[in-house]
């Protein structure tokens, strides 16, 4: 799984970062916190809170945006977005012919 991590100030990209994970799609509250920290580590920015409205917005769009309320520590942005990219499809040998 592909995700594509970027903070936003004014609508404009002010840091990104796209990592992969090996893992599948975390389903659980626990699972999104772990890779949460590896992205705010990425970027050096202070862990959001992760609510239930959080994790309904990945599940049903795959991308969540934290606004500067969902720091618990002050920020300097506007806004911390989180995009899960989809995956390329493998074409098979038998496509080509």
């Amino acid at each position: 799984m592909k995700v594509w991590a970027k903070v936003l100030t004014e609508h404009r990209i002010m840091n990104e970062t796209v990592r992969e994970f090996s893992s599948a799609r975390p389903s659980d509250l626990e699972g999104w916190s772990v890779l949460l920290h590896a992205l705010c580590q990425d970027l050096d920015l202070a862990r959001p809170v992760l609510l239930n409205k959080h994790m309904n917005d990945l599940a049903r769009f795959s991308r969540v945006v934290f606004k500067k309320a969902d720091f618990i520590e002050a920020v300097d942005f506007d806004a911390f977005e989180i995009e899960i990219l989809p995956e390329k499809k493998k074409r098979s040998e038998a496509s080509f012919l």
